[in-house]
């Protein structure tokens, strides 16, 4: 069954199974969406009367038993179906018989789909911002319980200047914000109910498209019908770009704790539950977690490249094209949540290695804090500098590693206090 279908002509078989792809399998994702949706469809065509009493509370206990059926895990797509709307209509039809037809009147397959992926599209973001806020707290945590723990600053893969693990976690704590900042984009665009644009150019029916909007808990609703119809695509591309701003985070992450936990850095001790071995090295403890969250993220990263070739060429209306955004796009979240979740457990099982500034490959992290304190003690920056730089290139610089580096500490907690309220001040739109 298709819903276009019109007789009972047969398509080629090569040709059905290439149009179809992997629909069957994908749809099985958004198929309780798409009842949600056809749910508020059904009354909203009560209540212009397009369907009587009778057959809203019919046609609505026929979708309510597939939604259990759905979160049971036993909604199938059967074999010849199309997909999941086409699967849906048939169980009520089959059930239901003239009153199951019906549920069709008003909207055209195009709305009925967009309206199924912005609601997922909603769920999906929604959970990707809790995953995000439970990274954050852990980055936070580990930030203030090692904000006085020096850890050598580098520039260029050389060692710079004296740091803090507490500026360290703190800083990629401050990237969720603006990772935040994107998804909540990506949401507000995928807010706006599409139901009721048909395939793009509204329909004679007097359809209550506000109605639909305040019962599926969208913020507003695409006002121009044909715009309505050019949200597919671009609202799977704003998801694709808060994802990619979200895995370019934790890759940077990762590679920081794969380049930092190895023997030639030993700055930080990982959790030996998230590390394997080595079949013939009986010392090695790979940290295999954080690479492949580094390689996840790293191909999620051209997500929004991916959909937008598809996207490039497209003139308004819509095209079959578009179906080929639905497996990047669906396994795209999938994927940034078990990165998120599998880095957010690593994490708290990372340990920072104290004394570390102690060793003497570190002895040159100290030059500014020499130079600083020289120009504290009145000396003019610039004949500082050459003074520290000449004893450096002597060989006769010896590092006063007593010197205070509280301030370190104190910018720490400065910035983490203003880093969480920023952080709670993105968050609150989705906790709201």
């Amino acid at each position: 069954m298709k819903l276009w279908e019109k007789s009972e002509a047969s398509i080629d078989q090569l040709f059905e199974k290439f149009t179809i792809g992997n629909d069957p399998l994908l749809d099985l994702k958004i198929a309780r969406y798409d009842v949600i949706a056809s749910k508020a469809h059904v009354n909203m065509l009560a209540s212009i009367q397009l369907l009587t009493d009778d057959e809203q509370s019919r046609i609505l206990d026929g979708l309510d038993h597939i939604l259990e059926q759905i979160d049971l895990g036993e909604f199938q797509i059967e074999p010849g179906i199309e997909d999941c709307h086409s699967q849906i209509e048939l169980q009520l039809t089959r059930d239901l018989g003239e009153a199951g037809k019906k549920i069709h009147s008003g909207r055209s397959r195009n709305d009925q789909v967009l309206v199924a992926l912005k609601l997922y599209a909603k769920d999906q973001l929604e959970k990707v911002a809790r995953k995000t806020k439970d990274l954050f707290e852990v980055l936070l945590y580990k930030s203030e319980s090692n904000k006085e723990v020096l850890m050598p600053g580098y520039t260029h893969m050389q060692v710079a200047m004296p740091s803090s693990f507490g500026l360290w976690f703190g800083a990629y704590a401050e990237s969720l914000i603006d990772d935040l900042v994107l998804i909540k984009a990506a949401h507000q665009i995928a807010n706006k109910n599409p139901l009721g644009s048909a395939a793009g150019y509204g329909s004679s029916f007097p359809l209550d498209r506000e109605m639909t909007t305040r019962e599926l808990g969208f913020a507003t609703l695409n006002y121009n019908s044909i715009y309505a119809q050019m949200t597919r695509g671009k609202t799977e591309k704003a998801a694709a770009i808060g994802i990619a701003s979200l895995a370019s985070t934790l890759a940077k992450f990762c590679m920081d704790v794969c380049l930092y936990s190895g023997q030639d850095y030993g700055v930080f001790t990982l959790d030996e539950n998230f590390t394997t071995g080595s079949s013939i090295m009986p010392h090695k403890k790979n940290p295999d977690g954080f690479e492949l969250v580094r390689a996840k993220c790293n191909l999620l990263q051209s997500l929004p490249i991916d959909l937008g070739m598809v996207l490039v060429n497209l003139p308004s209306g819509y095209h079959r094209d578009l179906q080929i955004l639905k497996e990047s796009f669906i396994n795209g979240f999938e994927s940034i949540m078990d990165c998120l979740d599998v880095l957010t457990i690593m994490t708290s099982g990372l340990q920072p290695k104290r004394d570390l500034i102690d060793r003497p490959v570190y002895d040159l992290l100290f030059t500014v804090e020499d130079i600083n304190k020289a120009v504290m003690d009145g000396m003019p920056f610039r004949d500082a500098y050459k003074m520290i730089g000449r004893k450096v290139d002597s060989g006769k610089y010896k590092a006063n590693k007593k010197l205070s580096h509280m301030h370190l500490g104190s910018i720490g907690n400065l910035a983490n206090n203003k880093i969480k309220e920023n952080f709670m001040n993105e968050w609150s739109y989705f906790k709201n």
